[in-house]
């Protein structure tokens, strides 16, 4: 196995890792970071082929993704701590009024 396909391989396994957490956890903050764990993948794999193919559009994306992580992490946080606020819980069944 080269160095592309386990890269590609252990960002696999953290998107996935990321996105079972998002399905299973219903804590808001380990939701949360079970996110920021999926765009880590991301970012691990756009790096990965960016370094296999010669170009730095990756490493231009990877900036974006972590601009995009960065305020969604800034709106994210306040609300999350407000609505902690009201309903004294982080799981997401306390919040089941929300729906609209």
């Amino acid at each position: 196995m080269d160095k592309l396909q386990f890269l590609v391989f252990v960002s696999v396994a953290l998107f996935a890792l990321g996105l079972l957490g998002v399905i299973v956890r219903r804590n808001l903050l380990v939701m949360l970071m079970c996110m920021e764990l999926m765009l880590n993948g991301v970012n691990l794999s756009l790096v990965s082929f960016a370094q296999q193919t010669g170009t730095a559009s990756g490493a231009v994306l990877v900036f974006l993704i972590f601009v995009v992580a960065a305020a969604e992490i800034a709106v994210a946080i306040p609300i999350v701590l407000l609505l902690v606020r009201r309903k004294r819980t982080l799981e997401t069944d306390a919040y089941s009024d929300l729906k609209g």
